[in-house]
């Protein structure tokens, strides 16, 4: 449906007789306001925050890469008119370029392997811009992380311990990036759905058949090779690239279990123990969890090699 949408443009004129520029209008729109919610303090802002990347989605997903895109400058334009230059940039690399690129990397088959990488890659990539630009403030962004850790425990009212603050600084831009690659599959999964209800689209893509590509335990491996070998004062970036790559092949992990129990009689059981004991011993389950999802991602390698050309 996208693709006939995509055509809409030449069968008539005006912003009104192309759905897509209507959608991308509204999406922007709306995107921009729940920015400005957020970044203005009011009721709400930290739900309304995570929910930014949604008639994005939408905007993309229903009707096809152009609508994205246009909703994003549309949104851009309103948050840099009502709002400034730093809630602007929070956006676009929070959620707004994230999104687009999402959107974009999906392509025409709707295969969901190259977005699915995305969801590791573009949090990297923000975590290693972010020590660049920090580079020449005190500590870098090790200093920077170091200082709103200590902010955040005063204003929850906890001491400041050094090692409480240490580990914190290490994780801090790894969680960040977590939830930010979580909130981008959650909306969009959630767009699907809304557009499949909204008979906008005939079917929602199934996250649990998506594949990392064959390629991609590279990434984390070489980021593994850096940690390393990285001196003191470097970890903390190091580990951040690491852990934030290592998100989609723990996501990859959970899709290829709900893939393996899908014929099981106590299906339901076996995935409600699994996300228990995430919960309750996070770390080490989690771990199992990437574990096999390198193990799913090699094996579906092979297995695609070895299969027959077909004619």
């Amino acid at each position: 449906m996208a693709d006939g949408l995509d055509r809409g443009m030449g069968e008539g004129r005006g912003i009104a007789a192309d759905p897509r520029l209507l959608a991308a209008g509204a999406a922007g729109l709306a995107s921009a306001v729940l920015a400005l919610w957020a970044f203005r303090g009011l009721p709400g802002g930290a739900f309304a925050l995570w929910l930014t990347a949604m008639p994005l989605f939408l905007a993309g997903i229903g009707f096809g890469a152009f609508a994205a895109l246009a909703a994003l400058a549309v949104a851009s334009l309103v948050l840099l008119v009502l709002g400034n230059s730093l809630g602007l940039g929070l956006f676009l690399a929070l959620f707004g370029v994230p999104a687009a690129a999402l959107v974009l990397a999906r392509g025409h088959d709707g295969r969901l392997d190259l977005p699915f990488a995305l969801l590791g890659v573009i949090p990297a990539i923000g975590v290693l811009m972010a020590a660049f630009l920090l580079g020449d403030a005190p500590g870098g962004l090790e200093g920077a992380m170091r200082q709103a850790a200590e902010v955040g425990l005063q204003r929850m009212g906890l001491p400041a311990h050094d090692g409480l603050v240490e580990e914190l600084v290490r994780i801090k831009a790894a969680a960040i990036g977590f939830w930010v690659a979580l909130a981008l599959l959650v909306n969009a999964a959630a767009a699907a759905s809304l557009l499949v209800r909204a008979k906008v689209i005939a079917a929602a893509p199934s996250w649990r058949e998506a594949r990392l590509p064959g390629w991609y335990p590279i990434l984390p491996a070489v980021a593994a090779g850096f940690w390393l070998a990285a001196e003191e004062g470097g970890d903390a970036v190091t580990l951040s690239v690491l852990l934030v790559l290592l998100v989609p092949v723990f996501l990859h992990g959970l899709a290829g279990l709900h893939r393996a129990s899908v014929a099981l009689r106590g299906r339901a059981f076996l995935l409600g123990g699994a996300y228990a004991a995430l919960l309750i011993l996070s770390v080490p389950v989690a771990l199992g969890v990437a574990g096999y999802g390198f193990y799913d991602i090699l094996n579906g390698t092979r297995a695609r090699r070895a299969a027959p050309p077909r004619s």
